[in-house]
């Protein structure tokens, strides 16, 4: 059987949830349930509260519902309180290592507060947010102990006045990394959406890999699964239907940028490619509009941060090693 045969999956395998609490707590695991947020007071608030009224007090399928919000300047923080999620603030988040802005950096912090042993990441601007793109994501997890992370597929509909197409969404996806995936790790284009936003894993996974803090999050972690682990330790669901808030094209320039950064540096780490020189760290996007033509110089977000078992802070909190112990776990590993 083929790995697209083996491991894809469809969220209404996973709709028992009574079922689901049986394998959870058999298991003995805990799940966490972490929104990265920057500015979403549109959409946070229901999403928070449709989950919460299902998987949380329904069904006690989730162990924490959590936002990482990453200096929000709307009513994200408040809203997402009030509809009953635990709130952070990024930069309150170990913050003797500083604070970038982006997803990953979310994502990456969400690691230290988070206390599951199954961590599910859903983006906060989704609109048609379902209880399935949580259990359609942990249930294979739950089912399957060969499994360490699971990503999701869906048709991603685009709505941009002039580009509406009920399955134009994906745009980077397949103008930059399915090309970059066929080339370089054709056995990674099997995943039908490498850049979807919804996934879940187990910690011991996520805490040994390396996090790009920007848009580079979802190809370079595939990559570092895929190399640490193998292919076979990855699954997708299809969660039907995603409906979100669509970038514009001229927009989508910076994003492919910050990819590119994440998946040549890894590349490049793995002996794949040599470069010449160290990769440009600006971008300037085109501005175009009557008689106007103009280069303006864009923020991006190309920091990475390190495998969080690396972090001492996080190793007290969470593994109580001894020092000897710890470095020969981290030798062994590869992190050091």
């Amino acid at each position: 059987m083929d790995w697209v045969s083996k491991n894809t999956f469809h969220h209404d395998e996973f709709s028992d949830l009574e079922t689901l609490l049986e394998l959870k707590e058999s298991k003995d695991l805990r799940i966490s349930l972490a929104f990265p947020a920057f500015n979403e007071e549109a959409t946070i608030g229901k999403e928070i509260e449709l989950i919460r009224e299902e998987l949380w007090e329904k069904y006690p399928l989730l162990d924490e519902i959590v936002v990482i919000d990453s200096g929000s300047t709307d009513r994200t923080r408040e809203i997402s309180h009030h509809a009953g999620a635990l709130v952070y603030q990024a930069e309150e988040i170990l913050p003797e290592y500083g604070n970038f802005p982006g997803k990953g950096e979310n994502l990456w912090k969400s690691l230290y507060v988070l206390k599951g042993d199954l961590i599910v990441w859903l983006d906060a601007d989704i609109k048609n947010l379902h209880p399935k793109f949580v259990y359609g994501l942990v249930g294979p997890l739950l089912r399957h102990d060969s499994l360490q992370f699971v990503k999701a597929f869906y048709q991603r509909p685009i709505q941009i006045p002039g580009e509406e197409n009920e399955y134009g969404g994906g745009r980077v996806t397949e103008i930059l990394v399915r090309p970059l995936l066929s080339l370089f790790f054709p056995q990674l284009a099997s995943m039908y959406q490498p850049c979807s936003g919804e996934c879940a894993g187990r910690r011991e996974l996520f805490e040994k890999l390396p996090f790009a803090c920007g848009y580079g999050i979802e190809t370079g972690m595939l990559v570092d699964i895929f190399h640490l682990f193998g292919r076979e330790v990855m699954g997708q669901t299809n969660l039907n239907l995603r409906i979100h808030r669509n970038q514009p094209a001229w927009a989508l320039g910076k994003m492919g940028f910050e990819i590119l950064h994440a998946f040549l540096k890894r590349v490049e780490d793995l002996g794949l490619i040599e470069l010449a020189a160290e990769l440009n760290r600006s971008y300037r996007k085109l501005e175009m509009g009557p008689d106007l033509y103009s280069l303006k110089e864009e923020k991006v977000q190309i920091h990475e941060r390190p495998p969080m078992l690396t972090i001492p802070e996080y190793r007290s909190q969470r593994l109580q090693m001894e020092p000897e112990e710890l470095e020969e776990n981290l030798l062994d590993e590869n992190l050091i």
